[in-house]
């Protein structure tokens, strides 16, 4: 297996598309394939705060609907996906910048909008587990305990890392770095909380370096263990880096 894994994208679909094209991914057809058949894998979060996520969905749903991309979710996904069920979810944290752009489309094509990005939620694991075993894509990664297992603790890991309970100052959840912990055997490819430069950790690496943030968007090739970066075309926001 051949994957080139990309880090939260949060609608920042120009860096996305150049970064596609620096691992060698041809946009002839509209979408990016890879001339050796590599796959792209996301680790969540496409879209909030960017200035394109409903460019970043329709691009994702078609890689997926072609069978060339693993998609999991991440937290913005989710409170994306209930936004959409017509759930009643606070639009803020970055949501508002996907709202204004949907508002700003005819009701049916928000609907088509919708349509794909339910069907890529509903279709698509809480983590992927590939390679038979040997690599897992997770957001905010997970526990080794919880590898294989699918029930209301797992899924608030996935999404949301090693809460606390706590608020900071922005009013995000405090989280602990899990990665401290882990000794499996499986890679955990995941991404969440925003890092200046990639972070490997045991068997482990967070591959979100903050593109909307303006940091850098990260891709991680797998086997080969390399890191590709490109920078964010964003101003930089270094209060939202955080090491934990």
């Amino acid at each position: 297996m051949k994957i080139d894994i990309i880090g939260d994208i949060h609608g920042c679909y120009q860096e996305f598309n150049q970064l596609t094209q620096q691992l060698g991914y041809s946009w002839e057809k509209g979408y990016p394939v890879h001339p050796q058949n590599r796959r792209l894998g996301f680790v969540g979060d496409l879209t909030d705060r960017g200035p394109q996520s409903l460019e970043v969905i329709k691009i994702v749903w078609k890689l997926w609907k072609a069978g060339i991309a693993y998609y999991v979710p991440g937290n913005h996904c989710n409170k994306l996906y209930r936004y959409f069920l017509g759930n009643n979810v606070k639009i803020i944290h970055g949501l508002e910048t996907t709202v204004a752009e949907l508002g700003a489309l005819p009701q049916n094509k928000r609907e088509v909008i919708g349509n794909m990005f339910k069907e890529l939620y509903e279709q698509s694991p809480l983590y992927q587990v590939l390679d038979d075993g040997k690599l897992i894509i997770a957001h905010a990664g997970i526990k080794e305990e919880y590898i294989g297992k699918v029930n209301k603790k797992v899924k608030t890991f996935v999404l949301y890392g090693d809460i606390t309970g706590e608020k900071n100052d922005d009013g995000t959840p405090v989280r602990k770095d899990w990665s401290l912990s882990y000794h499996g055997e499986s890679l955990i490819v995941y991404g969440h909380t925003p890092v200046r430069e990639p972070k490997k950790t045991k068997n482990t690496i967070n591959i979100d370096t903050g593109a909307v943030f303006g940091g850098k968007l990260t891709a991680f090739r797998y086997p080969e263990n390399e890191i590709i970066s490109i920078p964010s075309t964003l101003p930089f926001v270094p209060e939202k880096f955080r090491e934990i």
